[in-house]
């Protein structure tokens, strides 16, 4: 009785996966890419040797792609985006003076 027309999707809320890089580390390695042939051009352009060139774009390609795995790992699919959200995040709230407070509690009143 396998005739049925409809098709499963099992991945359908999974997130893009791409050799090990999970979700908007992909967007940062492809941002690298193109940032890398920018930067080779403009230094071919300009009149640098091709070994310099090639050596300059070669290890910013290393270190950063490095780096972009290692982020991608540490952190996962949204950790990063919950670790810069931590950061923001005061750890003491220091208020001098209860003039605010104040002020709230008489709106609260009026109404």
């Amino acid at each position: 009785m396998n005739n049925s027309i409809y098709h499963i999707n099992k991945g359908i809320n999974k997130s893009i996966e791409f050799k090990g890089l999970r979700a908007q580390y992909i967007w940062y390695f492809g941002g690298l890419v193109v940032l890398l042939l920018v930067l080779f051009a403009a230094l071919y352009i300009s009149g640098v040797n091709t070994w310099i060139c090639l050596a300059l774009t070669g290890g910013i390609a290393a270190t950063g792609s490095a780096r972009i795995f290692s982020l991608s790992h540490q952190y996962g699919e949204h950790g990063l985006m919950k670790a810069l959200a931590r950061r923001r995040i005061p750890r003491v709230i220091k208020s001098y003076s209860r003039r605010k407070f104040q002020q709230l509690s008489l709106k609260e009143e009026k109404k």
